[in-house]
């Protein structure tokens, strides 16, 4: 039992957090989270489709035969915020004076090639205009330039752009206008997130931007509607307090804010499993806010999530029939038989060495619990050395075999055999989700009933220069959704742009 005042339950009731919870949380403390078992690296052929352009433009079509009749979402988490995005762009204002160096010499200095990147595609930079109109005509060197640009873009008198929501920065150059990432996501719903009832977002965003969001719905909603034909609905929440987990000390007792206050810390993106189970949808696209394409791309992007949305309704289809007949009784070995190879070579669903003994009333049983999960149908992209997650095949604590989406920080990097299987890997998880999260009669499934809480991170960190442990919610296309159906499609490196720092929007992918 953990030792909490009046005052300690007070602040939790305030955030919506119940005792058991936390207790939980310290118990995880105290226990540790087991690295995962991973099996085999997720590749083609195993556990990873690749389809032909024949096969594509099949569910293409299928896809787009029947989105009229299917309320459809786009679910994009867009809490970001930018101050990382600019991390070296804040260094260099740091330790450049451009009175008392130039540029060159800066250069030889510290060997910074970020900011020498930015200094030579300043004029690529989607926002060079709006800053060079705000500068005085001329400089008295490239380095004055480049440092009172830098100084405009982020500081707080300024334009401020180190504090904006990520999704609000000007990303792509049109002309003479710019497009953040949310108008981009606009743009995109048009084109595979809309059905007869226009399109519908949601963005997960953070409480103190939620009127920056409004505000350019605002200034670009009609332009967008009137230029895609399309009527938009977007909706909008924030994560919730009572994510938080609670942080302690090395003896795992809660760790205090100097005002005596438990120090509790946002959970991570896992948190947002609250939100989307709040959703309600036949399908629900998600996408990171950062990870948008310039318009000539976007019908190679629209095609690759009409292809995912077709794997999902035609396997559905399926698992309805499968999952009504199971529920109305009386199916012969046969038919159970059938339904077994479909969740098995269609799904991914992995069976105990004994499912062939079991009575046909246990196999009903066991067929039933593994057919009536959401679907997730996930894109997957050829590794090209990009950070993120990977497709795995891993073993539970149940011994349970399932395919599943691993973060880096969940391997023993010191067991041979499990780097070796991390080394196999071909693909890696660029965030690009397909979701069917209702059950053959239309009702929609407790999301928060399929979450693996044994597959969240415990991270070590410093506050007030004391140390603390820190930890955070199985991630939402991780352990939040580890007990879904799970199917791994190989998609084009053209559907993954994302923008982690502002060099990054110099790539071509960002350049229209």
């Amino acid at each position: 039992m953990i030792a909490l005042s009046e005052q300690d339950m007070k602040q939790m009731a305030n955030k919506g957090i119940a005792k058991e919870r936390v207790e939980d949380q310290i118990n995880t403390f105290k226990e540790g989270i087991p690295f995962v078992d991973l099996q085999s690296a997720a590749v083609v052929g195993n556990g990873i489709l690749r389809f032909t352009e024949g096969e594509e433009r099949e569910l293409i079509n299928y896809y787009e035969s029947n989105v009229s009749n299917l309320d459809i979402l786009k679910f994009v988490p867009a809490s970001g915020a930018a101050s990382r995005m600019f991390k070296a762009l804040f260094s260099f204002l740091d330790s450049y004076d451009p009175s008392n160096e130039s540029l060159e010499a800066y250069f030889e200095r510290t060997g910074d090639k970020d900011i020498k990147k930015l200094a030579t595609g300043l004029e690529q930079m989607p926002f060079y205009k709006k800053v060079m109109d705000r500068l005085p005509s001329k400089f008295n060197s490239q380095g004055e330039k480049v440092f009172k640009f830098v100084k405009e873009l982020l500081v707080e008198e300024a334009l401020n752009y180190g504090f904006y929501p990520k999704g609000l920065l000007p990303f792509h150059k049109y002309g003479e206008n710019t497009a953040t990432p949310f108008e981009e996501h606009l743009k995109e719903g048009a084109l595979y997130a809309s059905s007869s009832n226009g399109s519908q977002l949601h963005f997960t965003i953070s409480e103190q931007h939620e009127e920056m969001f409004k505000a350019e719905l605002d200034a670009v909603g009609e332009r967008v509607s009137k230029d895609t034909g399309i009527d938009y609905s977007v909706s909008y929440s924030f994560q919730k307090p009572s994510t938080d987990t609670i942080a302690v000390d090395m003896n795992n007792e809660p760790f205090r804010n100097p005002d005596g206050t438990v120090l509790f810390r946002p959970g991570g993106h896992g948190a947002l499993i609250e939100n989307l189970n709040e959703q309600d949808a036949d399908i629900i696209f998600i996408k990171n806010i950062d990870n948008v394409a310039v318009m000539q791309d976007a019908k190679a992007v629209a095609d690759s999530k009409k292809t995912l949305a077709g794997v999902l309704l035609k396997v559905q289809k399926k698992a309805f029939e499968y999952a009504k007949m199971l529920d109305e009784g009386s199916v012969s070995e046969k038919e159970l038989d059938i339904i077994r190879v479909f969740l098995s070579e269609e799904m991914n669903v992995k069976f105990s060495k004994d499912f062939d003994s079991l009575s046909n009333k246990e196999k009903t049983d066991v067929l039933k619990s593994k057919i009536n999960r959401p679907i997730r149908i996930c894109g997957m992209v050829k590794n090209e050395g990009e950070p993120g997650g990977g497709p795995f095949w891993i073993k539970n604590a149940d011994g349970e075999i399932s395919l599943q989406i691993i973060e880096s920080a969940q391997i023993d990097m010191d067991n041979p055999k499990q780097v070796d299987i991390l080394q196999n890997s071909t693909h890696f998880n660029p965030v690009d989700l397909v979701c069917g999260i209702r059950d053959y009669k239309g009702n929609k499934f407790n999301l928060l009933d399929f979450i693996d809480p044994k597959q969240g991170f415990i991270t070590e960190k410093t506050m007030n220069g004391k140390e603390l442990k820190a930890l955070e919610l199985p991630g939402l296309w991780n352990g939040a959704m580890a007990h879904w159906n799970t199917i791994f499609v190989e998609v084009p490196l053209v559907t993954f742009n994302p923008v982690k720092t502002v060099l990054d929007l110099l790539k071509d992918s960002h350049q229209a």
